[in-house]
């Protein structure tokens, strides 16, 4: 077990809330269990989980071994929107969530890839064979994962490149009145519930979303949105910034969701990219779902 340090920052601070913003991956109830089990000390003295901090003290950490996570191929319907030796295009379902995660081994598009697949790319690691990218769990639509190292490498490249082109529908509160705009503004994590993301001063990664108006019904607007980059919850961020949050997008808006559907009305509508392999300009479109059909249905009426 290795151990590690910083220094605390912000006056008054619970021990646990500033273990929890320094590893952002880590739960606060994980962090106060650390806490609890004398993993954590301040100026080497162990302290509650609710101590405040004055600043300046040394905090030292120590993470246990991460456990070893088979995870296994399961017999999930997919999707299949092309597939050949190197890459396989699916569309993904609403409430699907891409790989395992701490507490999530099951029930993932990786678990389905895997059970589908003779091979994955291994570059991501156990947890991630094939992901090239994500897609949030209540976002549904096209995605890309590769079938070999040589593949991901090229898929990767061109995401980071901005070579691939991605487009995005979207229902949003709100009557827009501009046709089209361009969004702009670093994300990163939210300085107070770090299950959020949020345009920051500091930290952040540069984020650029286009956006144009497909259609407005008075108190909710249809979009097309077009990303240059890829960050987490990118276009519910850019969309909540400008005063028009996705509906049903409860991480972000308070607002009712009077519409049949769980989860952010979001969709990955297309996805062009250059096959690794034959270098052939190729573009996949994954259908409008179901449940964001009837928004659209209920709106016409």
């Amino acid at each position: 077990m290795m151990s590690s340090s910083f220094t605390a920052d912000c006056t008054g601070e619970r021990l646990d809330r500033a273990l929890v913003r320094q590893l952002p991956d880590l739960s606060r109830s994980y962090a106060q269990r650390l806490i609890e089990d004398g993993r954590v000390t301040v100026d080497g003295t162990v302290r509650k989980a609710n101590y405040k901090l004055r600043g300046g003290e040394e905090i030292i950490y120590t993470l246990p071994p991460a456990e070893e996570v088979e995870i296994c191929a399961e017999d999930i319907p997919l999707d299949v929107l092309y597939e050949d030796a190197d890459i396989i295009i699916v569309n993904k379902a609403r409430g699907m969530v891409v790989h395992p995660a701490a507490g999530i081994y099951t029930g993932t598009l990786v678990n389905a890839l895997l059970w589908h697949c003779q091979d994955l790319s291994g570059i991501n690691g156990a947890l991630r064979p094939g992901i090239v990218h994500r897609l949030d769990k209540d976002t549904s639509g096209v995605m890309v994962a590769a079938k070999n190292d040589m593949a991901h490498h090229f898929l990767a490249r061109q995401i980071r490149d901005k070579e691939a082109q991605r487009t995005y529908r979207a229902v949003v509160h709100g009557n827009i009145v501009p046709r089209a705009g361009v969004i702009t503004g670093d994300i990163g994590r939210h300085p107070t519930d770090r299950k959020k993301m949020a345009i920051v001063r500091e930290n952040g990664k540069p984020a650029t979303t286009h956006f144009e108006v497909l259609e407005r019904f008075g108190d909710y607007t249809y979009v097309s949105c077009r990303l240059e980059t890829g960050r987490t919850h990118q276009i519910r961020v850019h969309m909540t910034s400008i005063g028009h949050p996705l509906v049903g997008d409860t991480k972000y808006t308070t607002k009712k969701n009077p519409f049949a559907i769980s989860g952010q009305a979001l969709h990955s509508l297309t996805l062009r990219l250059t096959h690794p392999r034959t270098r052939a300009e190729m573009e996949f479109t994954a259908p409008l779902p179901a449940d964001m059909e009837e928004i659209l249905r209920v709106l016409h009426q």
